[in-house]
């Protein structure tokens, strides 16, 4: 179901949108091309307001995948920017994560900081009992399969990344294919991003999206690890059901397409996904970039296995 608004006025786009909730209200921050946009509502599932930007960076573009966290009533912004006071990576992407900060859940978010090289982008930052961990995607250019993956590193303060990355999630399939022969004649590059990280019960989760929202195979999937370890730099997640089977929990269906990279939120007792997708009458390839729009759906989290409920009309 649409979630946002579609304010043609001032309308942006609401690819990436990241849900946040802080003294009883809501809040969705969404990519854009010249900073992060924001909505706000004193309901998940309705009456949501367009804010407008609440972080950016004169002179710069692309400001991608935002996650925010609350921290000693605090706000840590956390998403990458195209940059060129660094070198880009191997492939020549400029995206890299910066940090930024604010008093509120509007910002403006100020002090930005670059905290990673490029290439770094889709961030999730978490805090449990182990201290304050930064989920993110990176290049990878070895291996059978090269391409995006996810890493994951301890953070020593909101500013600073103890440098000591793990790879967590990497491509196993074909329907993980970005392109073929990016850079050369049978070398396919694959994508998997767009990580969220949470528990529940005795299952760990690790969810992300896999290939690129103008493919039709462009999904949501999801790693699980059966552990009390609460050092997320140390948990083997194992995709499932398996490294070989393409199982989405979310992927277009009869009424959207280009479904991928959510952000959940639990209410009464309820897992929701605030994802990205687009409305089959918008998918001219010109337009497939801002006709991303946030959607809200169930995500039914059991012993494990997580499912989705999908409607048109309602939730």
């Amino acid at each position: 179901m649409h979630l946002l608004k579609v304010d043609k006025e001032h309308y942006v786009g609401q690819a990436d949108p990241y849900i946040l909730k802080s003294n009883g209200r809501y809040y969705i921050y969404v990519t854009g091309h010249d900073g992060i946009y924001a909505y706000q509502s004193d309901s998940l599932f309705e009456n949501w307001e367009y804010y407008g930007v609440v972080m950016t960076v004169p002179d710069h573009n692309s400001f991608w995948a935002p996650s925010v966290i609350e921290i000693d009533g605090r706000f840590y912004m956390y998403n990458s920017i195209e940059i060129y006071n660094d070198e880009p990576d191997k492939g020549g992407h400029r995206g890299a994560m910066h940090v930024s900060v604010a008093d509120n859940p509007l910002g403006p978010f100020t002090g930005t900081r670059q905290i990673l090289h490029p290439f770094s982008i889709d961030s999730h930052i978490v805090q449990n009992e182990a201290g304050l961990f930064l989920f993110y995607s990176s290049n990878k250019f070895e291996g059978e399969r090269i391409g995006t993956c996810i890493y994951v590193d301890k953070m020593l303060d909101p500013f600073t990344p103890a440098g000591n990355p793990v790879l967590v999630l990497e491509p196993t399939l074909d329907e993980d294919i970005y392109r073929r022969d990016r850079y050369k004649k049978g070398q396919h590059w694959h994508t998997i991003e767009g990580a969220f990280y949470f528990k529940e019960g005795d299952w760990q989760y690790l969810m992300y999206s896999g290939n690129c929202f103008e493919q039709p195979t462009y999904y949501i999937g999801y790693a699980r690890a059966r552990t009390n370890e609460t050092d997320l730099t140390k948990i083997k997640f194992e995709k499932y059901p398996d490294p070989d089977t393409y199982h989405p929990v979310l992927s277009a269906n009869d009424f959207e397409e280009g479904t991928g990279h959510h952000s959940m939120i639990k209410h009464d007792g309820q897992w929701y996904a605030v994802y990205h997708a687009r409305d089959y009458e918008n998918t001219d390839g010109a337009n497939a970039f801002d006709a991303r729009n946030a959607r809200i759906c169930k995500l039914n989290v059991n012993d494990g296995v997580i499912t989705a409920e999908r409607y048109k009309e309602h939730i």
